[in-house]
């Protein structure tokens, strides 16, 4: 009986969830639990908790998306690098796909886009299968932060724990503010990764030195008032949209820097 490279790449590479990650979403329910029943001696040490750990489940699943699309549009390594349980030590660089990531969440409150796994785009035909593998990683970002503000557009604010919902709040900006940077059609993104394939082979050539500074220019730019401005401001609307108040986010994001209270 014929077996196929993607069941062979099952067999030999995906081992089932990984315990470093069930371990993750185990903080982030119990410190959810925490912060919504009171429990917690210090409300905003459990925030801080709550968030840092579901940022960390976001990129986990992030990182997911872009391997599993990747594997059913031709690439069967990825089982063997461990990419599909789950596991973040298993990424090509964890320092910059989990480490660097979290400290802008505790130095800025900013989603940083995290970027880890490593795929053989050699083995994948199809400029449409190119774009979805990009576009994977970001749109998990997108269901995550819709599944974190639906509470607030089905009413929750009249019945919710006050501490629970700035923690869902802030969580929730984390996630959008990621999504829309990681869409951005700038080299070293996952937005430019998407409109790549259909790009001129003589553009792709002269832009890929840069892609690795993508990101770095992007902060740099952000730095500056009035693009900082209309950034958080774009992020602030599309909360909006689900009805989150902005206060939400603010109060998460001062509960979660609980050591400067």
């Amino acid at each position: 009986m014929s077996v196929t490279p993607i069941r062979q790449a099952r067999r030999g590479g995906e081992r089932g969830i990984s315990p470093v990650f069930l371990g993750i979403a185990a903080v982030m329910a119990v410190s959810g639990w925490a912060v919504w029943s009171g429990f917690a001696s210090d409300a905003g040490f459990a925030v801080f908790l709550f968030v840092v750990s579901g940022w960390v489940v976001s990129l986990c699943l992030h990182e997911y998306a872009h391997a599993r699309t990747a594997l059913h549009s031709g690439d069967i390594t990825i089982g063997d690098k461990g990419y599909l349980t789950l596991n973040p030590l298993k990424y090509t660089n964890a320092a910059l796909s989990i480490v660097l990531p979290v400290i802008f969440v505790i130095m800025g409150g900013i989603g940083l886009p995290g970027g880890a796994v490593f795929i053989e785009r050699g083995r994948i035909r199809g400029r449409w299968r190119h774009s979805l593998i990009s576009a994977a990683g970001p749109l998990v970002n997108v269901l995550f932060a819709v599944l974190l503000m639906l509470p607030f557009a089905m009413g929750a604010l009249d019945s919710w724990p006050v501490p629970f919902l700035g923690a869902l709040g802030f969580l929730a900006f984390l996630q959008v503010s990621a999504a829309i940077l990681n869409l951005l059609p700038i080299p070293g993104l996952d937005g430019y990764g998407i409109w790549e394939p259909w790009l001129p082979y003589s553009f792709r050539r002269q832009v890929e030195p840069f892609a690795p500074f993508g990101l770095i220019a992007t902060f740099g730019v952000l730095y500056i008032p009035k693009v900082n401005e209309k950034f958080f401001d774009g992020v602030f609307h599309v909360m909006r949209w689900f009805k989150v108040p902005d206060g939400a986010m603010i109060l998460g994001y001062d509960l979660f820097r609980f050591w400067r209270r």
